[in-house]
């Protein structure tokens, strides 16, 4: 499955046109994703779209400003953090080749039961080589038989379903021979992000989210419409920038983009930064007053 450059001008153009109007008839091309239990806590699994794979609600990001701020932790703090997450039953981790977190992240999963953990990361490759390259080096990196989810990174033009299609290739290839799980990508801009609603080689997305529009691709009257018709698909969904990686100046904003979010229906899991572990406490308080607050409303 994939992107011919008719299907994706005629979707890019759909997508334009329909961009504020929910979603369309036009785009339930594909099996519609399993439908979600309700959720409890931040650490319940979800299915993510069609791909099999559940992770946590909640996931652990390692990517906060570049990656500066989890880095500044050391090998040692990152470990203490990550299995503090782990201990209150987080099992997912994002990471990415940009934030230079994968040997910090190999420690910290060193030990653990891998087939209990979602870890995905992304390859800024823009030749098939060089992401051929890199998924092995991930995988060495990581020092994993297999990477959960790997995401091309930081699409930032709306050709990219064209542009990119040797890199998708290959991660085609090493979904098929068992070396990744999932693919996708992160999108960065209003034209990747439209242009790839039709875009159907895609299997799980990163999308910028949040009810501030802080670091997001566009406004979130804009950016919410489109994830709609992305998980219309039976796509993945994964959430990104909760908190527009400034942490927002207090408690009662952080509930709001939670809630946000989780009540977006659109939203499979999500990944916050962190560097301290009272506020991966404080955020798993949270995810439950706002699925209180749901259940009640």
């Amino acid at each position: 499955m994939g992107c011919t450059r008719r299907h994706f001008l005629a979707g890019a153009l759909a997508a334009g046109a329909s961009g504020l109007f929910g979603v369309s008839g036009s785009v339930a091309q594909g099996t519609a994703a399993p439908a979600r239990p309700k959720i409890t806590s931040g650490t319940d699994r979800v299915s993510l779209g069609r791909t099999g794979l559940k992770p946590t609600v909640l996931g652990i990001g390692t990517g906060t400003r570049g990656g500066s701020e989890q880095l500044a932790l050391g090998q040692e703090g990152f470990v203490r953090l990550f299995r503090h997450a782990y201990e209150r039953g987080i099992r997912y981790i994002d990471t990415a080749d940009m934030y230079s977190m994968h040997l910090f992240v190999r420690f910290a999963i060193q030990g653990l039961p891998r087939e209990e953990l979602f870890i995905l990361t992304k390859t800024m490759a823009k030749h098939p080589e060089v992401a051929k390259a890199d998924i092995e080096r991930f995988r060495r990196e990581l020092r994993t038989d297999y990477l959960d989810c790997i995401l091309m990174h930081c699409m930032t033009k709306g050709t990219f379903p064209v542009d990119m299609r040797p890199v998708m290739d290959v991660l085609t290839e090493a979904k098929q021979k068992g070396r990744v799980r999932a693919i996708g990508i992160s999108s960065h801009g209003m034209d990747p992000l439209r242009a790839s609603v039709d875009c159907d080689w895609i299997e799980v997305q990163l999308v910028r989210i949040n009810p501030f529009g802080q670091n997001m691709d566009g406004k979130p009257e804009e950016v919410l419409p489109i994830c709609q018709k992305i998980h219309a698909t039976g796509r993945g969904v994964l959430g990104m920038k909760i908190y527009g990686e400034t942490g927002y100046e207090s408690r009662e904003k952080r509930l709001q983009a939670l809630r946000y979010v989780l009540q977006s229906g659109v939203v499979d899991a999500f990944t916050i930064g962190f560097s301290k572990p009272e506020q991966i406490d404080e955020t798993l308080e949270l995810i439950r007053q706002a699925l209180t607050s749901e259940q009640a409303g």
